[in-house]
């Protein structure tokens, strides 16, 4: 249900990172380390799988809208994720 804005304290400018801004160039990532960097969160913290679900819905469409940014490398097998890194 929407809320007044008057019922919040701080309200702030929604502001996106531009890929460089989050990933270091000579780095790859998976999606889920990608997710956690976007939100400035190490990429090595424990979450539980309800926050980093929430993690990668922001993470996913960034990437997506971003994807002239990105390279990507193929798992070493079916059961690990993707990594991707900044395009040269």
């Amino acid at each position: 249900m929407p809320k007044p804005k008057s019922e919040f304290d701080d309200l702030r400018a929604l502001e996106f990172r531009d890929p460089d801004e989050v990933l270091e160039s000579d780095q790859m990532y998976t999606v889920y380390e990608v997710a956690r960097l976007l939100q400035g969160v190490a990429v090595d913290q424990g979450l539980d799988v309800e926050t980093e679900n929430v993690l990668l819905d922001w993470a996913i469409p960034w990437m997506i809208y971003h994807q002239e940014s990105f390279v990507f490398a193929n798992p070493a097998s079916d059961e690990e994720p993707g990594y991707y890194g900044l395009a040269e």
